[in-house]
């Protein structure tokens, strides 16, 4: 019966707290399998969200499954060309690269809302939630004075995740979570809006990126936050060197830059997306594992109701989230290599040098390689493009001396 405190309840299958693309990857997957689904979130959509908006191939091939039909090309840019630079220098670039795409993610967000609700999700965003209940059948009392119910819970609210707290008295820990400002800038001339670019030395652990959308260009910085303390000051060195210094507002957000919960939950209560610590701590991917863990939960409570166990919904979603966490635990271990001080200048002399290296980490966007294989590949790799370049470097330095001595008089 309804309590003062909660005059009016309603009890679902399933009840999803956050709007990203975890959150509606779950609620369709949820109500495609005919359960009552709701999803709440404190925002209504469209609403601005803080984020880059590259959509890797590997996100958008979990789109087409997850939420189907084609890409639609309003929402997502094409991109096949990608540069890399480190402290201003180029490191080389691809032309041909696997086919990424740019997108506004208000935009996005609200369209992978619209799709959720479309295939029967209660829509309860707009609504915040003033207490959340984790004991017995998980609740919400929203503001308005509703309890939501659900007999499975999905947190998908981020890394600041309200149910992450309410688990573990924290959301993230903040001598390991990652920090990232950025701006919108005016759109480039569209001659110049072909080629993403990727700036390793734009951040202490972490890198920079240029997105240029038709109508603005996404730039930021992100890395560790304590090994960058001042990330605004890092962001303003970026644009400089891009030669970007238009006023326009400054947003920064955290990032679970690598922290991944490897039990992603208790009870009847599954966490998904960021408030799962899903980022990849090296590229940032976290739209593609995202919707990948939406669904995955939304799966493993559909099994779990079918046989009357919501218990059963976690070690489910454990198992279908063991690849992910092995490739990101693999990620977290090589991520040293790339931006630790004693290696930092060898293995990028070594990236420059070779196109197979650039090849391995556009197939790893692209969802066509994983950590594992692809970490094989590179360390078989790395020694040979690193001797190269230092042969080719040596010679470049004999040749200079050579020809200093033909013009040297007498």
């Amino acid at each position: 019966m309804p309590t003062p405190t909660c005059p009016e309840r309603h009890i679902f299958d399933i009840l999803i707290i956050g709007a990203g693309p975890a959150g509606t990857a779950a609620a369709i997957t949820a109500a495609r399998a005919g359960l009552s689904t709701a999803i709440i979130d404190k925002a209504r959509f469209p609403r601005s969200k803080l984020c880059g908006g590259l959509i890797s191939g590997r996100a958008a091939t979990l789109y087409a499954q997850i939420f189907g039909g084609a890409l639609d090309p309003n929402l997502f840019e094409p991109r096949t060309r990608i540069s890399f630079h480190a402290g201003g220098a180029p490191l080389g670039s691809a032309v041909e690269s696997p086919e990424m795409f740019l997108s506004m993610r208000c935009d996005l967000d609200a369209h992978l809302l619209s799709l959720a609700i479309a295939a029967g999700a209660v829509d309860l965003t707009g609504h915040r939630i003033e207490a959340l209940e984790l004991e017995g059948i998980p609740s919400a009392r929203l503001a308005d004075g509703r309890c939501v119910m659900g007999r499975i819970l999905i947190g998908a609210d981020g890394v600041n995740s309200m149910v992450a707290r309410a688990l573990y008295g924290r959301a993230y820990n903040p001598a390991r979570v990652g920090f990232a400002m950025e701006v919108e800038a005016p759109p480039l001339p569209k001659a110049e809006r072909t080629t993403i670019r990727i700036d390793l030395g734009a951040a202490d652990w972490g890198y920079g990126w240029q997105f240029p959308k038709a109508s603005s260009t996404t730039i930021g910085v992100g890395g560790i936050a304590c090994a960058n303390p001042d990330m605004r000051a890092r962001l303003t060195d970026y644009r400089r060197v891009l030669d970007e210094q238009s006023v326009v507002p400054v947003k920064g957000h955290h990032l679970p830059f690598g922290e991944v919960r490897h039990v992603p939950g208790r009870g009847a209560i599954l966490l998904v997306g960021d408030a799962a610590g899903l980022v990849d701590p090296i590229t940032g991917e976290g739209i593609a594992h995202a919707m990948q863990s939406g669904a995955a939960a939304a799966d493993a409570a559909s099994a779990a109701l079918a046989r009357g166990n919501t218990a059963a919904a976690l070690p489910a979603y454990r198992r279908a989230l063991r690849p992910l966490h092995r490739s990101l635990r693999l990620a977290r271990w090589l991520r040293p290599l790339l931006y630790g001080r004693r290696t930092r200048a060898p293995v990028l002399r070594a990236f420059a040098a070779s196109s197979v290296l650039k090849a391995m980490y556009l197939d790893l966007l692209a969802g066509r390689a994983e950590y594992p294989a692809l970490c094989r590949r590179a360390l078989w790799r790395m020694p040979g493009a690193l001797w190269r370049h230092r042969r080719g470097a040596e010679t470049q330095a004999e040749s200079g001396k050579t020809l200093a001595k033909r013009r040297k008089p007498g």
